[in-house]
């Protein structure tokens, strides 16, 4: 503990580490049960590999901006704890796997050093804050949302209201009306709206998701002005956290609370929780988020291009004038996401001198360099073609976005990653013309859950499984027709049809050759999928999905030798629920302890969050002594009353609800979190004394 006790200048983080190794130890020694220790690790980045015994940490890269330096702290500690590579991702983090778990306390100090995180990466939290890559530079956008990106993920980070929510909760923010960060498919999406007279605002779109239920989010403000942004924001999570379903982590997301009590349900249950946040009023330091070093180098020579051809092909697709004239972005594709950690440091050092400090992860799972000058073009391009990292078409047919899969994930069932290149070269061998389509993107997902976000696709694809006789073979479902339409509008795709793995190529192929055949002059993919209709594309890929012309090397994944066998494992995207009695009691105990804290602290909403945290934790676990188990922690409330007041077993003056939910008709006030701290303390006494004598009768 020492090594990294003396060494953090934060205290807050300093603690968050050693609470980790406290718990890493406690786990160890049978002390805390390994569902509750799972939920614990997973809100500090650290998930479960398919491979037993090894961890998968996640980085959390708020909008998905890094520095040179931090690139470079997190390749060496890829090289210390895991396994020198490291991969992107499509909410723009990085991920390093096949740690030690008891490593990790001491990893995640290394990465703090230069300011990088994993509190909240995973987990029932609010996840990694994203936005469009080219915020900031982007020639279409009314402003930078950058600065209101930084300001969100601050508030929430470590926010009691978001702690032990019933599933996680993602926010993205897009730079323009183009929706490049798909505002559509988040809890909360935002488009940034500026009036007439410069005042500054927010289109925002509410419950969307993807996953195995793809659902579309709503709009549901117009122009939200930009010091209600987080405050609205907030109320929204008190409703999620208070009525999201907790027991079935399928229905758990906010779009199903959405689907089961109605958006105006929820609006006006957000509107009720208004009195209680925190702040009323959120004015965004717009300075939080810094200009950029800009690069080094101010003259660059004579500089004869390696390959032309494939440059002036690179210029097209790769690199686009920034809202700052005279300099460029410069997108870089990452084939499936994963920069060795060697070449991590060479690109660094390649691109140090012509570009700004400051380098993007794309949502498509490739970066992006900042600030370049035209004349360094050639340059730079020649430093990236020695790594090879100057591949044109980004964000093309060709750049196909995809999740790890059977790789480390445990929830998937077929390979991905050598699926992607395999189609990549498909369209560079085959369809060279289409690097420069920008409109077509291809995505595949390992498993239904679209972490490749297959379920936005114009042709998407997710790992899956067909039976054959008494054999399984590998197999992806094929969706057509998804995608952005802009402005908070976008479409789900539509699963079509199931086909064998191996035959994932000819699908691809029928596809994109009928598009070229059938598809009307200046037609969109949208507007050629709908005019011939869904039938339409499962007959033409009827014949792919005939199982009677089955060769043996199509019960072999690709990237496999062995023949093909389901194993799935218990998928951690989430926390899992503890129905434990004793394991309730002692939490309720550890965040009254926070509730003290965060009240000498004077942080009064804190401390009335954390002692509303304390009356439900109590009342469910005298719920669970009568095999109770509600689902939300609105029906704790609910069934407590039903189940002891109503009934005389447990005396209160007035209702559980009534004591309860006076944190939503009280200002957080330090009277009122001095008086409600006292309630909830008195409650967990008497529930304690109530627990025992049931125990000994």
């Amino acid at each position: 503990m020492q090594s990294f006790r003396t060494e953090l200048e934060n205290p807050i983080v300093e603690r968050d580490i050693i609470d980790l190794e406290k718990k890493i130890r406690a786990f160890r020694e049978g002390k805390i049960h390994d569902e509750k220790f799972r939920s614990l690790r997973l809100a500090r980045g650290v998930y479960g590999q398919r491979q037993p015994g090894v961890q998968m940490v996640r980085i959390k890269l708020p909008f998905g901006k890094v520095t040179f330096k931090q690139l470079l702290r997190i390749a060496d500690v890829s090289d210390e704890y895991a396994s020198h590579n490291l991969h992107l991702t499509t909410r723009q983090d990085i991920q390093i796997h096949y740690v030690s778990l008891d490593r990790t306390p001491q990893l995640w100090a290394e990465l703090e050093r230069d300011d990088i995180t994993l509190r909240e990466a995973c987990g029932n939290t609010v996840r990694n804050v994203t936005a469009s890559a080219t915020a900031g530079i982007d020639p279409k956008e009314p402003f930078d949302v950058s600065p209101y990106a930084h300001a969100t993920f601050e508030f929430f980070l470590r926010n009691p209201i978001c702690q032990e929510m019933g599933r996680k909760f993602k926010i993205s923010f897009s730079s323009s009306d183009q929706d490049t960060a798909f505002s559509y498919i988040h809890d909360v999406g935002l488009i940034p709206k500026l009036k007439d007279n410069g005042e500054r605002g927010f289109k925002v779109l509410l419950g969307g998701g993807l996953g195995a239920q793809p659902l579309l989010a709503s709009i549901v403000e117009e122009f939200l002005p930009e010091d209600q942004l987080i405050p609205y924001i907030e109320s929204v999570i008190r409703v999620f956290d208070r009525y999201g379903e907790r027991n079935n982590r399928n229905k758990a997301r906010l779009k199903y609370l959405i689907q089961k009590i109605g958006l105006d349900e929820v609006l006006r249950l957000a509107r009720e929780e208004r009195i209680a946040n925190k702040v009323k009023t959120y004015p965004i330091n717009r300075a939080t988020v810094d200009t950029p070093v800009l690069p080094s180098a101010t003259s660059y020579g004579q500089v004869t291009v390696t390959n032309p051809l494939r440059y002036e092909q690179w210029l097209i697709t790769n690199v686009f004038e920034q809202k700052q004239k005279g300099f460029y972005g410069v997108y870089i594709k990452v084939p499936v996401g994963d920069i060795p950690t060697d070449i991590a440091r060479k690109l660094v050092d390649a691109v140090s001198p012509y570009a700004a400090d400051e380098i993007r992860i794309t949502q498509n799972q490739g970066l992006l360099l900042k600030y370049v000058k035209k004349e360094a073009l050639p340059a730079l391009y020649n430093r990236l073609t020695e790594l090879d990292l100057s591949a044109p078409g980004f964000d093309s047919v060709a750049d196909v976005t995809t999740c790890p899969g059977t790789d480390t994930c445990n929830l998937g069932i077929s390979n991905s990653m050598t699926l992607s290149k395999v189609l990549e070269d498909v369209i560079y061998n085959e369809y060279e013309d289409l690097i420069f389509n920008r409109e077509i993107k291809i995505k595949i997902s390992g498993c239904m859950n679209s972490c490749g976000q297959h379920g936005l696709a114009h042709i998407g694809f997710h790992g899956s499984s067909l039976k054959a006789g008494l054999k399984v073979l590998p197999s992806v479902q094929v969706l057509l027709g998804g995608g952005t339409v802009g402005d908070g509008v976008g479409r789900a795709a539509e699963k079509v049809i199931k086909v064998p793995a191996k035959r994932a190529t000819h699908t691809l192929r029928a596809v994109l050759d009928d598009y070229k055949l059938n598809s009307i002059a200046e037609e969109t993919f949208h507007n050629y999928y709908d005019r011939l209709g869904k039938d339409y594309f499962y007959q033409l890929l009827k014949p792919l999905a005939d199982l009677t012309t089955l060769t043996d090397d199509e019960f072999v994944d690709w990237g496999h030798e062995e023949t093909f066998a389901t194993a799935i494992g218990v998928g951690e995207c989430a926390g899992v629920v503890i129905d434990l009695v004793a394991t309730l009691l002692f939490e309720a105990d550890e965040k009254l302890g926070w509730a003290n804290e965060s009240f000498s602290n004077g942080a009064w909403s804190d401390a009335i969050y954390h002692s509303y945290n304390v009356l439900i934790s109590s009342a469910k676990a005298l719920l669970l002594d009568k095999n109770i188990n509600s689902s939300t922690q609105a029906g704790i409330i609910r069934e407590f009353d039903a189940q002891y007041v109503d009934k005389g077993e447990f005396s209160l003056d007035g209702t559980f609800n009534d004591l309860v939910l006076q944190i939503n008709k009280n200002e957080p006030s330090e009277e009122f979190a001095n008086a409600y701290l006292g309630s909830a303390k008195n409650f967990l006494d008497r529930v304690k004394v109530k627990r025992e004598a049931l125990v000994q009768s």
